[in-house]
């Protein structure tokens, strides 16, 4: 490797992992997210430094040079990551419909009560209305089961 192109990627590493450890201490990124930022930085920092690593996995690989080989493991890094994030939006999006619905039950339950109507259809009676806010009843079915759904995730 040229040391012109080494110098660039030995200092571009360095900047990598200074700044994600900038961004752990600011807030920006959690420590969940920086780890595999630190390690591919760092491991890229070890082929940068150590020419015969970097040598030997050009010729696993099979590329003629040993700066397309790093190339190549950064592409492959930035796919798993994108693989990864595609995974935890999915969650989230699952996560984010259960609670739109969870509250849309809820918002329900609190409108029949103000209504005087037990969810179960069964109207309430003056007392019953008049404490419906003080009272910590039984939840609903709907919300059992919602509650019973937040907690696999």
């Amino acid at each position: 490797m040229p040391p012109k192109i080494r110098f660039i990627t030995i200092a571009v590493c360095i900047f990598i992992v200074v700044y994600v450890f900038e961004l752990v201490r600011r807030r920006h990124l959690s420590e969940e997210y920086s780890m595999g930022w630190l390690i591919t930085g760092i491991l890229m920092l070890v082929m940068a430094t150590w020419m015969d690593l970097l040598t030997k996995i050009s010729n696993l690989v099979g590329s003629a040079a040993v700066t397309s080989t790093l190339f190549f493991l950064g592409i492959l890094f930035l796919v798993v990551i994108c693989l990864h994030f595609s995974i935890r939006i999915s969650n989230l999006t699952i996560q984010v419909k259960k609670l739109s619905q969870w509250l849309a039950i809820l918002n329900h339950e609190v409108d029949l009560t103000r209504k005087g109507t037990h969810p179960s259809g069964n109207k309430l009676d003056d007392y019953q209305t008049q404490t419906a806010d003080n009272k910590t009843d039984k939840p609903s079915k709907e919300s059992v089961l919602i509650n019973e759904n937040f907690k696999d995730n």
